[in-house]
């Protein structure tokens, strides 16, 4: 190194792709925290008779658990200066809770349960 040349400073990252992961991310998240609060809604009008209540305490604490682990991963990545992905292992067992609830709502559609309209806020992007 040439000491009369000054470091060159660290590069910029590209913001464009960092924008789009941004952008995806907060997306996904949406979709994973309206699923989870409609899960939730869904636990108050399932009959013990289609999901016993020890299955839908289970249920209901999962979902408050990753409505939890939602936030963190959010504040985590709202703290980094730069961005940051997260990892699909993490990300896979939200899915698998998604589907769990997407189960749910067939189940109690087939009891012939009325279920709420599926009302999703604006979006924030």
């Amino acid at each position: 190194m040439d000491p009369s040349f000054p470091p060159t400073p660290p590069s910029e990252p590209d913001s464009e792709p960092a924008e789009l992961l941004d952008h995806l991310l907060q997306s996904l998240f949406d979709d994973f925290c309206f699923w989870f609060e409609r899960g939730l809604t869904l636990l108050d009008l399932t009959p013990e008779k289609l999901l016993p209540a020890s299955e839908q305490q289970a249920l209901r604490q999962r979902l408050e658990e990753a409505l939890q682990a939602i936030a963190a991963t959010r504040a985590l990545r709202a703290a980094c200066s730069t961005p940051m992905a997260v990892d699909m292992d993490a990300m896979a067992p939200w899915h698998r809770l998604m589907m769990r609830v997407w189960n749910l709502s067939a189940m109690l559609r087939i009891a012939g349960v009325t279920l709420p309209p599926e009302v999703r806020p604006p979006s924030q992007a």
